[in-house]
C-alpha cells in the first residue's frame, strides 16, 4: 500500500517509527534502541536513515526529545494555551540526510513555569480518539515525570509535572529508606497502606510521612521486602492528593489516563482509595497525534485523505 507519511516518536531512550497510508492507518512499525542518549555510530543522521529506510521519499514528522536542547535541533516551546492548529503551524524543519524532517514543538506553561516535549503529541492523539474530552477535561500521563493536562475547547490550557517516578527511584535506590534492603516482593496491602497514609496526611503532605517507611520497618509492622510498595503507594497517593487539592481531579468527574501496564494499574488502585474515577484513554495516542498534526500542517496530500 502507498506510504503517505512517516512519523517518528523519538525520545530519550527509544525511537519508534510509523509508516502511514493515505487514511492514517499505520501500515508498519519499527522500534530502534536509538533514543537521543544512545545513538549509533554516525549519530542522529545514521539513526534517522535506519528508521525510515525503504519507506519512500514522503514527509517525515517527529516528536519528542529529538527537538530538545540535547537533541538533533532545539525547537522552541509554545506557550499555552495551544491548539492542534497552532502546533502544526510551528513545526521546525531540518535537513536530514537529504530529506526534510519536520519537528513538533513542545509546550510551556508560563504560569508555573513547566514544560513538556512529546506528551503534547499524545494529548493530540487522545483528542482525535476521544473528542468529547476536548471541551473540558483533564488528562493524566503517568511516568517518571507524570503530567496533569487541562483541556478546554480543544486547547491545552495548562499542565503540571509531578516527579513521582523519579522520586520513587531516588528513595528506593539512593536513600537510607531503600539502602541494603532485600529484593522487593509484591505487597498490595503495603501499597494500599501507603496510599491511605498519603490521603490522610492533610496539609503537611506525604513528604512529612516518607520517613515512616523506615520507622514502620524498624517497628516490625512493615516487612523490609514491602518497603518499595509502601513508598510507591505513598508517592502515587500524594500525587492524587495534590491533584484533588489543585482541582485537577474530583469525585464528580473522571480523568483520562494515557498509558497501560503495571504503573497505570497502580494509579487505578490508588484512585479507588481516593474515591476518584480514572479511565484508560485509547491506545496508540502518539501515532494518532502525529497523523493529526501532519494533516493540520498540510504535510499529507489532500487526495490521500479524501
Amino acid at each position: 500500500m502507498t506510504t503517505c507519511l512517516i512519523g517518528l516518536d523519538w525520545g530519550s531512550t527509544h525511537l519508534r517509527a510509523y509508516r502511514y497510508d493515505g487514511q492514517g492507518q499505520v501500515l508498519e512499525k519499527r522500534a530502534l534502541p536509538y533514543g537521543i542518549r544512545q545513538l549509533p555510530e554516525g549519530g542522529f543522521p545514521a539513526a534517522f536513515e535506519q528508521a525510515v529506510a525503504q519507506w519512500g521519499d514522503v514527509p517525515v514528522l517527529a516528536c519528542g526529545m529529538v527537538g530538545s536542547r540535547n537533541g538533533w535541533l532545539e525547537v522552541p516551546y509554545l506557550d499555552t494555551p495551544t491548539s492542534v492548529d497552532r502546533l502544526a503551524g510551528a513545526l521546525t524543519t531540518l535537513n536530514a540526510a537529504g530529506r526534510t524532517l519536520h519537528l513538533v514543538p513542545g509546550l510551556r506553561d508560563p504560569s508555573r513555569p513547566d514544560v513538556m516535549r512529546g506528551e503534547e503529541t499524545q494529548v493530540v492523539g487522545v483528542l482525535v480518539q476521544s473528542p468529547e474530552i476536548a471541551r473540558h477535561g483533564c488528562l493524566l500521563l503517568p511516568g517518571t515525570h507524570s503530567k496533569w493536562v487541562s483541556l478546554r475547547d480543544g486547547e491545552v490550557t495548562g499542565f503540571a509535572t509531578v516527579m513521582t517516578g523519579e522520586l520513587f527511584a531516588l528513595l528506593t535506590q539512593h536513600s537510607i529508606l531503600g539502602a541494603s534492603l532485600p529484593p522487593a516482593v509484591d505487597d498490595e496491602h503495603a501499597f494500599r497502606r501507603g496510599v491511605g497514609t498519603a490521603r490522610d496526611s492533610g496539609a503537611a503532605g506525604a513528604l512529612s510521612r516518607v520517613f515512616s517507611a523506615r520507622t514502620l520497618m524498624l517497628d516490625g509492622s512493615l516487612a523490609a521486602t514491602s518497603v518499595a510498595d509502601y513508598l510507591s503507594g505513598l508517592l502515587i497517593g500524594d500525587e492524587l492528593r495534590i491533584a484533588v487539592a489543585a482541582g485537577w481531579a474530583d469525585a464528580s468527574s473522571s480523568v483520562q489516563m494515557v498509558g497501560e501496564g503495571a504503573l497505570c494499574d497502580r494509579y487505578l488502585k490508588a484512585a479507588d482509595i481516593f474515591g476518584l474515577t480514572i479511565r484508560q484513554a485509547p491506545d496508540a495516542t502518539t501515532s494518532h497525534g502525529l497523523w493529526r498534526i501532519a494533516a493540520a500542517a498540510g504535510l499529507i496530500p489532500t487526495q490521500a485523505t479524501a
